[in-house]
């Protein structure tokens, strides 16, 4: 809690600092532009209640052309190296454009996401025991970790039907998971010492099978419909984008695990005082078509055509559920909604760009629709073990959070964000708090 009040102060002294400095606030934002290249760099200097605290250094890069479309950008590269002191890091190259291929939008995406303790809280949310005792513990510190190493290749496409709002997106990503047990040497922690963790126990009780354990490779390929009306990209003030998109891991491309999802999304935004503050929400609906089985390791992985963050997993975490624990909640069929209140109460300029400083105010709800199969029946698993690591499931069991959050945008674009999120029910885990980029929606 000391490191969260730290950073949060810091924070908070840093725009303190910066609205005296750099302006008063323009009375006519709109009249305001940036044509040509435009950028953000900062050190990746963060906090993630779920990763620890972040260091190394983001730069993205925009070309905005004449201005005339601004905020809009012609073409946006995006660079991040990054590591966590919880043991993450991350390598990513992303590059977005609808000019590369006129009237198609094109987003390539490739990073490489070392973890050294991905949380793993089981499965179905609620059906799954949280026990916040175990982390005071030595020998159970590590309970609800594991080690995942995971490469991403993604590329996906949108157009729309003429000049209508309607349109389609198709894409293709591939994932290569490396998973295993906690690697206690790299901690300088004796593994004599410790008791099986979670991922382990899901093991010998069959729950995870033995050849997905230690993961594999994925080839999706993804195909579905939109429509999208926003004003702007980063932050909308009016408009919807909805997603109705079909992913698949087809049997010919993958031979472990062939499965299909279906995903559901839908985002809407409205204007309460032009420029400057809106009401958002998004509803997002994923669930695992048939009744084919799908590995461990993909089942967190939620739908997306454009990637706010380097992940896009969950439920819990900053870019689904903020306040709960990253990956608390997992099923075969998801559902979750974010309501948000925005505010830009400030703008100013400095080194010829533009600024603001907002604020927004959210309330994030989850639930599992349909739950991962766990066959007790057939299961090693005692009677006692089953009565301290699960309850029954519950249907319609909602996972709830409430927070606020602060907001330093450059250019409109490239959005230094701050959120922090309590959870209601303690199984959920008690506060997140979460600094990196972009509105999570």
């Amino acid at each position: 809690m000391r490191k969260k009040s730290f950073l949060a102060a810091v924070f908070v002294c840093l725009c303190s600092w910066l609205i005296p400095l750099l302006g008063q606030e323009n009375a006519e934002p709109k009249k305001k532009i940036k044509t040509g290249f435009g950028w953000g760099a900062l050190p990746a200097v963060s906090f993630d209640s779920d990763l620890g605290f972040q260091y190394g250094a983001i730069v993205n890069l925009y070309h905005y052309g004449d201005g005339s479309r601004y905020p809009r950008y012609n073409h946006s590269l995006y660079m991040e190296y990054s590591r966590y002191t919880k043991g993450s890091s991350i390598t990513r190259v992303m590059y977005d454009s609808d000019r590369l291929i006129p009237k198609v939008r094109t987003t390539v995406d490739v990073a490489y996401l070392g973890d050294r303790a991905m949380d793993f809280y089981g499965f179905n949310g609620y059906q799954s025991v949280y026990n916040r005792d175990y982390l005071d513990t030595d020998d159970r510190h590590f309970f609800y970790k594991n080690d995942r190493n995971m490469f991403r290749a993604k590329a996906d496409f949108q157009g729309n039907f003429g000049r209508s709002k309607f349109g389609w997106v198709v894409g293709y990503t591939f994932y290569n998971f490396e998973m295993g047990s906690v690697d206690y040497g790299r901690l300088d922690i004796d593994p004599s010492t410790q008791k099986p963790t979670l991922y382990e126990l899901y093991q010998q009780w069959g729950f995870i099978e033995e050849k997905e354990a230690k993961g594999g490779n994925i080839s999706y390929l993804k195909a579905g419909v939109k429509y999208d009306s926003r004003d702007q990209l980063a932050c909308p003030m009016r408009g919807v984008w909805t997603e109705a998109v079909v992913q698949s891991a087809p049997r010919f491309m993958n031979r472990d695990y062939p499965h299909t999802k279906f995903a559901l999304i839908h985002r809407q935004y409205f204007t309460l005082i032009p420029d400057n503050m809106s009401l958002a929400y998004r509803l997002d609906y994923q669930t695992t078509i048939g009744r084919s089985h799908v590995p461990y390791y993909a089942q967190p992985l939620v739908i997306t055509s454009f990637l706010t963050a380097a992940y896009s997993q969950g439920m819990g975490g900053k870019t689904s559920v903020r306040g709960i624990l990253r990956n608390r909640v997992v099923g075969d069929a998801i559902a979750f909604g974010n309501f948000e209140w925005r505010w830009k109460f400030v703008r100013f300029d400095l080194w010829k760009q533009h600024f603001y400083i907002g604020v927004n105010a959210f309330f994030d709800t989850g639930v599992v629709i349909r739950p991962i199969t766990l066959d007790f029946e057939n299961s090693p698993i005692t009677d006692e073990e089953k009565a301290l690591y699960f309850n029954e499931y519950e249907k319609w069991k909602f996972h709830c959070t409430a927070g606020a959050g602060l907001k330093i945008g450059w250019n409109e674009n490239f959005v230094i964000a701050a959120d922090f999120g309590k959870a209601f029910n303690p199984q959920d885990g008690n506060t997140g708090f979460y600094i990196g980029l972009n509105y999570m929606f």
